[in-house]
């Protein structure tokens, strides 16, 4: 394929030399002449291995040029990669200037390309925020091109995973492909360009293609933070905190795993929201900050508030709550989020019915019973003996199991709303009803 690469920074110059390297003609554009000037010369414009050798022999052979020119890069290719820069607002906000810019560049030159064949795809690989593609980058390049993105133009948002040092190597086996495609086509150009590269690909839409990106890096800076909290920790305790890494990372079940990693309600039960108080009080009395850690309990909190807010949202006081144990399958109650939810519930004044198989007030005994007593002593009128006793009173349900009797009589339409805390099996279809609510998607 004839591919522009937009700007010759380390991922746009990665991408270029690779592309070519695969056997794409391309062409960088880049502002900075002199970064141009190094790559017609056969030489890197930044610092990274293997690509010297790599950018010296594709533009040997022809396979990689470089120019200022805006519109002489779109004349000549079918396919534009943009890889200029987002850096920070002095506020923490995302600087889209550069990508503005050069959205309204292509756009002009597209504009003038009328009569050659084929559509031109534009491809952005910056890193944005989720709605920058659609709601501001697309309307600026329809405005100058004069047609409709998807249509008479291809978008799509193709994310890099490269890390600094190893990039050349990460573009030719990279740890997945992410094509956020505009329509399929759009996406299909995208996919020609990695044809026969080694890791799964996935076409998204366009949104949650700009998101990835931010959850990988999220997750990668919150394990650095996880492991030097946890390691001064260690330390302060005279702990070997590789050791203990070594074992919890040996646990590919738990830990190193899918496990505790999809969006829903908040964590409870006796040992997490225990062992974290006491991991964190014990990190303080040895004057170690853990700043991490000691969010982990409020950020949790903040996550059931959520849910509170969304019943007190929809202006409707009688409520119905399937689910009060802490896990399913148990009758465990103690710090269970749901207990917690239904104790703000009662205590904000919500006429308020309860329905879980496994708890009967009657069959709890011991700490469990203790508990219950103290956190929610009214829990006896409340209890209600079946599906339809709750659904006949609420007006809000708020769903917390995924026990069958529960999920089979839940209404569609018309009926109570839906309060969602687990992600329903048919979640995606009542997305488009009125009356449902869901928590973390």
């Amino acid at each position: 394929m004839r591919v522009s690469v937009f700007g010759l920074g380390y991922v746009g110059c990665v991408s270029a030399a690779c592309l070519a390297g695969m056997g794409h003609e391309v062409i960088g554009v880049d502002v900075n002449q002199v970064k141009v000037d190094l790559v017609n010369d056969g030489k890197a414009p930044v610092v990274e291995e293997r690509i010297g050798e790599l950018i010296a022999e594709v533009v040997r052979t022809g396979a990689l040029s470089a120019t200022g020119d805006v519109r002489e890069a779109i004349m000549g290719s079918e396919v534009s990669l943009v890889c200029v820069g987002t850096p920070s607002e002095p506020n923490g906000s995302l600087c889209t200037t550069y990508l503005e810019r050069v959205t309204e560049q292509i756009g002009a030159a597209l504009a003038d390309r009328h009569g050659h064949s084929g559509r031109h795809t534009v491809v952005y690989r910056s890193t944005m925020l989720p709605g920058t593609c659609l709601n501001l980058l697309v309307p600026i390049l329809e405005k100058h091109v004069g047609g409709t993105a998807g249509v008479d133009i291809g978008v799509a948002v193709n994310p890099e995973f490269l890390r600094e040092g190893t990039s050349v190597r990460d573009f030719f086996d990279p740890p997945k492909t992410v094509i956020g495609e505009l329509d399929p086509a759009s996406g299909d150009a995208v996919r020609a360009l990695y044809d026969g590269l080694p890791g799964e690909v996935f076409r998204v839409p366009v949104p949650t293609a700009e998101a990835i990106k931010y959850a990988d890096n999220a997750f990668h800076g919150l394990k650095i933070g996880f492991a030097n909290e946890l390691g001064a920790v260690c330390q302060a305790l005279g702990v070997d905190s590789h050791q203990v890494m070594d074992v919890f990372l040996a646990d590919h079940k738990l830990n190193i795993s899918p496990a505790y990693l999809r969006p829903g309600f908040a964590f409870g039960g006796s040992c997490l929201p225990k062992d974290l108080r006491s991991l964190v009080h014990a990190a303080q009395r040895a004057d170690v900050s853990v700043p991490i850690l000691a969010h982990v309990l409020p950020s949790n909190s903040d996550h059931l508030q959520r849910a509170v807010e969304l019943v007190e949202r929809t202006g409707k006081r009688r409520a119905g709550l399937f689910g009060l144990s802490f896990k399913p399958g148990t009758d465990d109650l103690r710090e269970s989020p749901l207990v917690e939810l239904a104790e703000r519930l009662f205590g904000k004044g919500y006429d308020l019915k309860i329905y879980d198989a496994n708890v009967s007030l009657s069959r709890l005994l011991g700490a469990n019973r203790e508990y219950i007593e103290t956190r929610l002593p009214h829990l006896a009128q409340l209890l209600a003996d079946s599906v339809d006793e709750v659904l006949e009173h609420a007006e809000v349900c708020l769903v917390g199991t995924r026990d069958p009797a529960v999920l089979s009589a839940l209404p569609h339409g018309d009926g109570p709303v839906i309060v969602d805390l687990i992600r329903l099996p048919d979640a995606e279809a009542r997305q488009a009803e009125p009356g449902y609510m869901g928590l973390a998607w």
